[in-house]
């Protein structure tokens, strides 16, 4: 299996489903980036057409192989495509894309076996989309095995949730997740996990992708702002024109770790002074989840960013402001 071994008892989920011959026609793979859904959503849909399968598909038969260079003709897969200009990509799955999924998934399967399509990220899939792939959804054909990945699914239709069986991939414990990191050749493992919030997936492109660099710049902005040593108008200049979605992804984190850690008695990743009003902390942090889901979409961004920039800077005791 290809999936992350902290996902072995859903792995063992499907296989004893297959084995009972009860795959569902729809599986939603739920849960944060960087856990290994779609490696796990690739490793079933390999399993489902391999011809000689066993825990995992074996590699090396006709389906293996015509997996593996991308042209089986039983496996579909539907992901946001370019745009008009061939440049961009869109920002949504579009009607279009599940049309000729169901006119596919109508015909008989080419090698007798399963149909398999994987739509991912399936919560792009836009209103009019949802409402096609609802069609299909209702009236699988025999063999047809959709596989949704979603990272955020409570933005799916609660008419496409409530038919697809749901499996929730989870955050590994600490201990397998340091492990894992430390066999990806991550320095400072715990460190970065500590960083992405215990997600591994994510402390790995943190690690490699000099994220650790920018989390640490968004803490001294944070400490220099409740000081009262830096304008909020220049630090939110400074985000929007650079990974301002996730500079406010890391403000919101580092802020709770400090609540928890200063509720705890002890010294937070900011070092801030004693924080007066915990539950002003808490509408602060729900408030930067609502920008960071802003900044996904065309706004004035620095202009949001601003404004949560202040609200922070207002958070600081009386005594550290004056």
């Amino acid at each position: 299996m290809t999936a992350a071994d902290w996902n072995r008892s859903l792995w063992n989920n499907v296989l004893e489903r297959r084995r009972r011959g009860v795959m569902p026609h729809a599986l939603l793979l739920s849960g944060p980036a960087g856990l290994g859904k779609r490696e796990f959503g690739k490793a079933l849909a390999a399993l489902l057409l391999c011809e000689r399968p066993g825990e995992a598909a074996c590699g090396q038969c006709r389906g293996c192989v015509l997996v593996a260079a991308g042209s089986h003709p039983d496996r579909v897969e539907v992901n946001l495509e370019l745009r008009d200009d061939g440049k961009t990509l869109r920002s949504e799955i579009v009607v279009e894309q599940i049309r000729v999924l169901s006119q596919r998934l109508s015909m008989t399967a080419q090698f007798g076996g399963h149909q398999v399509a994987l739509i991912d990220p399936a919560d792009l899939m836009n209103t009019a989309a949802a409402n096609a792939l609802l069609k299909t959804l209702e009236e699988p054909g025999a063999g047809t095995v959709m596989i949704l990945i979603s990272d955020q699914s409570a933005r799916l239709p609660a008419t496409i949730r409530s038919r697809c069986q749901r499996l929730d991939f989870l955050l590994p414990n600490a201990a397998e997740a340091i492990a894992w990191l430390k066999r990806q050749g991550v320095d400072g493992a715990a460190q970065a996990l500590e960083a992405a919030a215990g997600n591994p997936g994510l402390a790995l492109e943190l690690a490699r992708g000099g994220g650790l660099a920018l989390r640490t710049e968004v803490a001294s902005d944070l400490l220099n702002l409740w000081q009262r040593k830096a304008a909020p108008a220049e630090v939110a200049n400074r985000w929007a024109k650079a990974e301002g979605e996730r500079r406010t992804w890391f403000a919101a984190q580092l802020a709770e770790a400090e609540a928890a850690a200063q509720a705890r008695g002890q010294r937070g990743p900011l070092a801030l002074t004693a924080i007066g009003d915990f539950n002003k902390l808490a509408l602060w942090f729900r408030e930067a989840g609502r920008v960071r889901e802003q900044l996904r979409t065309p706004v004035r961004s620095e202009l949001l960013l601003l404004e949560l920039l202040l609200a922070w800077r207002a958070l600081a005791p009386v005594a550290r402001r004056a």
